[in-house]
């Protein structure tokens, strides 16, 4: 039965990541379909909290009325054991998890168990948890001590565009799209590129590049360093509109991650029909299927042999973007019935 329940969010919900705009727009279709959600702001800095934002976090969470069920990003779901403990007696407790916290690039070894054992402390509270990617799944199932019954999948939504037609220039245009941080692998990118400067390209990074300085700044130096700015554009966070004319004016996507729960924006990119080259890593796979070329993560001279290859042949290009237009695409009211169901099943 719908109704009212809580989505508690850490951060600002318009910030400009795929896992906010998978909120954002599961909010909205959640309206769509006849719930009432009430959106909790959980405050900044998760998953790394200061005491204050954390003690905070704990009193907004324990002011739900009893018995509303509660939705909880696990950006901050992940480090509120305590809180989970808490709440699951009073409350039908519901995690939404993009991926592991744990295995975020650049966390240390003992960073990363003590993040493993707190979210799976937390995953023990709840009645369902929520995922983007069957691969996210049989991780929380495998390692976290999740029932998969209680798990259920509700992946991103693509909205398809109409087809685009691109235009045959004689240089190659590269997009890349997520948020400047380590984990994205643009500087295997540069790296890749570097080695690439006979071959005739562009590239342009779009994302945010206030969420991890010191990766912004390495970036910014290896793009120097490299001597690749007159081809390289990295172009920070942009409008829906420009990132829109970005992937139907560009050639070939490609974003060497180290890890994604699912990758929107490679679904974004097969929307548009564009050629894709990624990694296997995490649910990229099942994102990307046949319309694609997969290269091992942090693998520099794979990602420059991938490059080479689909820059200098159109004709390769023209055959994964074929591919690309004829993928089946989850739907944002298809996740958002799937998602609908799971909070009903939890109260």
């Amino acid at each position: 039965m719908k109704g009212d329940f809580v989505f508690a969010i850490p951060g600002d919900l318009d910030t400009p990541t795929g896992g906010y705009v998978y909120d954002r727009r599961m909010i909205a279709e959640l309206r769509a379909l006849g719930w009432r959600p009430e959106v909790l702001g959980l405050g900044d800095g998760f998953p790394r909290p200061n005491a204050l934002t954390l003690a905070a976090a704990t009193a907004h969470l324990s002011d739900v009325p009893k018995g509303r069920p509660i939705v909880i990003d696990g950006l901050a779901f992940g480090v509120l054991p305590e809180a989970a403990a808490s709440l699951r007696e009073t409350h039908p407790l519901i995690a939404l998890v993009h991926h592991p916290l744990a295995l975020e690039t650049g966390v240390t070894p003992e960073g990363a168990e003590t993040l493993r054992a707190s979210e799976r402390a937390a995953l023990a509270c709840t009645r369902a948890v929520i995922v983007t990617s069957p691969a996210t799944a049989r991780t929380l199932a495998a390692d976290y001590g999740v029932a998969r019954e209680r798990i259920t999948v509700a992946p991103p939504g693509t909205d398809r565009p109409q087809v685009v037609r691109r235009n045959s220039a004689t240089s190659v245009a590269l997009l890349a799209v997520g948020a400047v941080v380590r984990r994205k692998g643009y500087d295997l990118l540069v790296e890749a590129l570097a080695g690439l400067t006979d071959l005739p390209w562009t590239l342009t990074i779009v994302g945010d590049r206030n969420r991890d300085p010191a990766t912004t700044a390495k970036l910014t130096a290896d793009i120097a360093r490299h001597r690749l700015a007159p081809r390289v554009t990295v172009a920070g966070a942009v409008s829906d509109q420009r990132l829109a004319d970005l992937y139907a004016s560009s050639h070939l996507f490609v974003l060497p991650s180290r890890h994604e729960g699912f990758g929107m924006a490679y679904a974004e990119a097969i929307a548009y029909g564009l050629p894709v080259i990624g990694t296997t890593a995490g649910a990229i796979p099942e994102t990307v299927a046949q319309a694609g070329v997969l290269i091992p993560p942090d693998d520099v001279p794979a990602l420059a042999a991938a490059l080479r290859r689909l820059i200098e042949s159109s004709a390769e290009r023209d055959k994964l973007s074929a591919a690309a237009r004829a993928a089946e695409l989850p739907t944002w009211r298809g996740s958002a019935e799937l998602f609908s169901r799971a909070i009903e099943g939890a109260t």
